[in-house]
């Protein structure tokens, strides 16, 4: 248990995490359920949304601005619950800030490589995740393996309009996994935020031996990890908050937020970003 950690500092600091819009609260939902006692703080850059067909100079524009806002709020840790950011600014968060960052390509790749069998893992993804070759080069650094990507940029509309178990849905799902079938992949990672909540259709359209990556579950399993290795667990004395800052139209964010995050978002803040 998170209160009972003996012996060592508690951190009641909030943990940040950003993404581009909505797809990013399937992480701090994940985060939220298994460390109940943190307090997080959610950025999503609705303003700039989306992010996977952006410049990587944009991305990482758009994410050092979210990280100063985030650092002013005292965050112990900050995740980047965005593929396309992970790909393009980690690197350079990473260097520039006291604080841990992680992302969510390098727990999903880890994930991957740990349950294929055959060597053989797909990867899906908005086309900013795909052109940036970073799961390819993730995966490959941990393992030599094969790795076939697929871009699918009807993917996030399609979640974003609730049509994640539609005729149409289905349709593209069976268009855009075709190739990766054709390579026999026995593992598939969700390289986007957005995909937990078209998981449904995706097994129905695949081989009940492929394994799905969820990076949200990975990169959970990676802030836990931090946390407890830096002594940054909090002790729950103090009633824990969830936070929600948007960049642009909070009314949507509410509505469309539902969709994503296990809890009922109550109130969202808008930040004008330079």
């Amino acid at each position: 248990m998170q209160n009972k950690q003996k012996n060592k500092k508690i951190n009641n600091n909030p943990i940040g995490i950003f993404d581009s819009g909505f797809g990013g609260l399937t992480v701090m939902s994940a985060i939220n359920k298994a460390l109940p006692l943190e307090n997080l703080i959610y950025f999503g850059d609705t303003a700039h949304v989306p992010y996977g067909t952006k410049s990587k100079d944009a991305v990482i524009k758009f994410s050092k601005e979210i990280v100063a806002f985030l650092i002013e709020h005292k965050v112990k840790l900050i995740v980047i619950a965005c593929n396309t950011a992970s790909a393009f600014a980690l690197p350079i968060l990473q260097k520039t800030l006291k604080v841990p960052v992680i992302g969510v390509i390098e727990p999903g790749s880890k994930a991957a490589v740990h349950v294929s069998k055959n060597k053989k893992i797909g990867v899906i993804g908005t086309e900013g995740t795909v052109q940036s070759g970073a799961y390819l080069k993730e995966i490959n650094k941990i393992k030599k393996t094969n790795v076939y990507q697929q871009a699918c940029p009807l993917f996030v509309p399609l979640v974003e309009e609730g049509w994640t178990n539609s005729e149409i849905t289905n349709s593209i799902v069976q268009k855009y996994i075709k190739p990766l079938l054709n390579k026999n992949i026995d593992t598939l990672v969700l390289g986007c935020t957005h995909y937990p909540l078209l998981r449904k259709v995706l097994e129905k359209n695949i081989n009940k031996n492929i394994v799905l990556i969820d990076s949200a579950k990975a990169t959970t399993h990676e802030v836990k990890n931090v946390l407890n290795q830096k002594s940054l667990l909090a002790d729950g004395k103090q009633k824990n908050f969830l936070k929600f800052y948007v960049s642009d139209n909070p009314k949507k964010f509410k509505t469309i937020g539902r969709r994503f995050f296990s809890k009922k978002i109550s109130d969202v803040k808008k930040i004008e970003m330079e």
